[in-house]
């Protein structure tokens, strides 16, 4: 999507350093807050008595899945294109928040699997340290080579579009996609973190902070899901 940068402000990459600076303070802030409130959201689902019942709704049936999948889709379109508003700062926030709830719930079947069946009472937290280890290399490598990586949107376009075919098509005919095919969402989510962490420095305006924090925390999100289809595939 393209930005307005005469509403959101100087692209980062042009503007002066202190300006630059506190943009990428505030986005990685920002991604620490979603990152932990989606934990503490999890953690209080997983805990509630909602989360039997509402995973038993999720996975319902192939359809279930399906509308959960469909509804997430255009949750996270209209969340991204609420924090993206140059107007209204609580938009922004309000749009966030959507995201890291949305995220939340259609992670927590996944999540209650892993919690109350699986035999590695760790297996969260390792998924979510190697999310933390992997993110934390790949934005570094971005930072100090300072290349810029919007030449991967072509290919990730592709590699999601394909992906989520994959996905569909799993669903209606009841078979899985394994760790071959997870392996290669981790690559494909490994790209979106140096493609979003590139645009930072060289494409967002500086008033965009909240934005490109809801970009990052979604390929977070995605690292940390098929990383963790791994170690439970892996049990």
């Amino acid at each position: 999507m393209a930005w307005n940068t005469a509403a959101g402000g100087m692209i980062a990459a042009d503007a002066p350093v202190s300006e630059r600076t506190a943009f990428i303070r505030k986005t990685y802030l920002h991604l620490g807050g979603a990152v932990l409130a989606f934990i503490a959201l999890e953690a209080a689902l997983l805990n509630s008595s909602l989360a039997q019942p509402l995973v038993r709704t999720m996975l319902g049936g192939r359809m279930s899945w399906l509308f959960v999948l469909g509804a997430f889709m255009v949750i996270g379109w209209v969340a991204d294109r609420w924090a993206r508003s140059a107007s209204s700062p609580a938009m922004q926030y309000l749009g966030l928040g959507l995201y890291v709830v949305a995220e939340a719930i259609i992670m927590l079947p996944l999540l209650y699997v892993a919690a109350y069946f699986s035999k590695d009472p760790n297996i969260i937290a390792k998924a979510g340290v190697l999310t933390g280890l992997v993110f934390v290399g790949l934005t570094g490598t971005v930072f100090f080579t300072r290349r810029d990586f919007s030449w991967l949107r072509p290919a990730l376009m592709v590699a999601g579009f394909a992906a989520l075919g994959l996905i569909v098509v799993s669903i209606l005919f009841g078979f899985t996609l394994g760790t071959l095919f997870a392996a290669v969402m981790v690559v494909v989510a490994a790209g979106y973190i140096l493609y979003y962490t590139s645009n930072v420095l060289h494409h967002y305006p500086v008033g965009s902070h909240v934005a490109a924090a809801l970009t990052l925390f979604s390929s977070v999100a995605l690292l940390f899901w098929y990383l963790l289809r791994i170690f439970m595939d892996r049990r």
